[in-house]
């Protein structure tokens, strides 16, 4: 989180954290998704979700 915050603080206008369960992790930008862990089958690795968001933002 701090990563994302620190590399896009004046592009990002909110970060909404929204629990759920059954091993979901999914981040969305602008209504589209960016990473599923559903869809991967494996978590996020270090630097790779700032990456994407990069290329959305």
């Amino acid at each position: 989180m701090a990563e994302l915050l620190n590399t896009y603080e004046f592009k990002i206008g909110s970060i909404k954290l929204i629990p759920a369960d059954g091993g979901k992790f999914e981040v969305i930008v602008d209504d589209k998704l960016v990473y599923s862990k559903l869809a991967t089958g494996r978590h996020v690795e270090q630097g790779e979700l700032a990456k994407l968001i990069g290329e959305v933002l």
